[in-house]
């Protein structure tokens, strides 16, 4: 049997530890872009000096050699033969395969606004590369602007306060991280960065961008006429899924991305995908268990994606710790929220007939663990006579005749 591997991140050196573990003896192949293994998830600790280049590594030293890998360096995939089992490399050779794991992960999405695609100083904060960039940027200049105020955005913001740089924020929604928190649990971070020296606009997004004659942006402006002065912008707003070598492949793919399965099965029964490339759940943990459920069944496994509640988020930024758990901001008509807040933290919990479809914890984190329980089973919390935020696994454990211990969670 032979394996290939398309992409060296979470997923891609998840699936290659689980192929191995389950078949020592067949070949395995790893093309990736990337000359090393780093999580980009701790990107924001290189721009601001916290961490090394080796510090961001999270695989074992000389994975390669570890796991008897033959590592194809800094080559991307162009191009996938079904009929022949093979795929194609930017220098012109080609790989077979028995079984193909596609891992290729995302990009930043460079929205369409006027004069953003010819700027020179306009980057992602994705790759390695990126993040070099902006160093040498944030040695020099005076502006840097990051559009977007999701998880990855306020990493980069993070990173740049680190490194000594007080950037502007610019997001479309009405406050920051909308995915994750509500308005109040927002604008604790809002305070605490704007204590640090940052800029935030909300609730407008950037018109159109003014180039100089090298094609660098010198000034942004908003859709309500701000305008911005900027040296450097980082754009955090958005990705898209690295599909693009699929074209014209026959296989089946989506608006976000690559289709699979619940096992990682692709359209083709020898090719599988796993992590950001389904542009779906783009969230270490999901993309790190997607590889190992393909892995498996690449290997002749039976593992489903069954067992994880992908809708969860932690931050811990400036020293706060926040947790989000499902759909924290539901229509009225789609949930009733409880709310509990002291001087030192927030929760809010949203249930529907009985049901808790999502939650927020910030500055207290202890209720996580029992709520992600209570979401991902279905729990009918109207069984429980006690107030939501007093319901802990107690209410759950009860004794039978023999005195022992039996785990029920009175799930529906």
């Amino acid at each position: 049997m032979k394996y290939v591997v398309l992409g060296s991140s979470a997923a891609g050196i998840s699936g290659i530890r689980e192929l191995r573990r389950l078949d020592p003896d067949s070949g395995i192949v790893l093309v990736s872009r990337d000359e090393m293994i780093y999580s980009r998830c701790i990107l924001h600790h290189y721009l601001g000096g916290e961490r090394t280049m080796e510090q961001l590594n999270f695989a074992e030293k000389d994975f390669d050699r570890v796991y008897q890998v033959d590592w194809k360096r800094g080559r991307t995939c162009t191009g996938l033969n079904r009929e022949n089992k093979s795929i194609s490399l930017d220098n012109g050779e080609t790989v077979s395969y028995d079984k193909l794991l596609i891992a290729t992960g995302a990009h930043t999405y460079m929205p369409e606004i006027p004069g953003l695609g010819e700027a020179v100083n306009a980057i992602g904060f994705r790759n390695i590369e990126d993040i070099q960039v902006l160093k040498e940027a944030a040695a020099h200049a005076e502006h840097i602007v990051v559009m977007g105020a999701g998880l990855v955005g306020m990493d980069c913001v993070t990173g740049l306060l680190d490194a000594g740089v007080k950037p502007v924020l610019v997001e479309t929604a009405r406050w920051m991280l909308a995915k994750q928190l509500d308005e109040t649990a927002a604008a604790r971070y809002q305070e605490a960065f704007a204590g640090k020296g940052v800029k935030q606009y909300y609730g407008h997004g950037i018109s159109r961008v003014e180039l100089d004659p090298g094609k660098r942006i010198t000034e942004l402006v908003l859709d309500d006429g701000t305008c911005l002065p900027c040296d450097c912008l980082v754009v955090t707003a958005g990705v898209r899924a690295n599909v693009e070598f699929l074209e014209g492949s026959g296989l089946t793919l989506g608006r976000q991305g690559l289709v699979y399965d619940e096992t990682g099965k692709t359209s083709d029964p020898h090719i599988y995908g796993a992590g950001d490339v389904s542009g779906a759940r783009p969230i270490w943990p999901v993309a790190v268990k997607e590889g190992i459920v393909a892995a498996s069944n690449m290997a002749g496994g039976s593992q489903r994606m069954t067992d994880f509640f992908a809708s969860k988020s932690t931050m811990n930024f400036l020293g706060i710790p926040s947790m989000s758990l499902g759909d924290v901001n539901p229509a009225q008509e789609e949930g009733r929220a409880e709310i509990c807040q002291t001087k030192d933290s927030y929760k809010k919990i949203i249930h529907r007939n009985g049901k808790i479809t999502g939650a927020i914890l910030q500055g207290d984190l202890a209720y996580g663990g029992i709520l992600q329980q209570l979401i991902a089973q279905k729990v009918d919390i109207t069984k429980v006579k006690k107030p939501v935020f007093d319901i802990d696994y107690s209410d759950f454990f009860h004794m039978d005749e023999n005195f022992e211990f039996y785990y029920e969670m009175n799930s529906q």
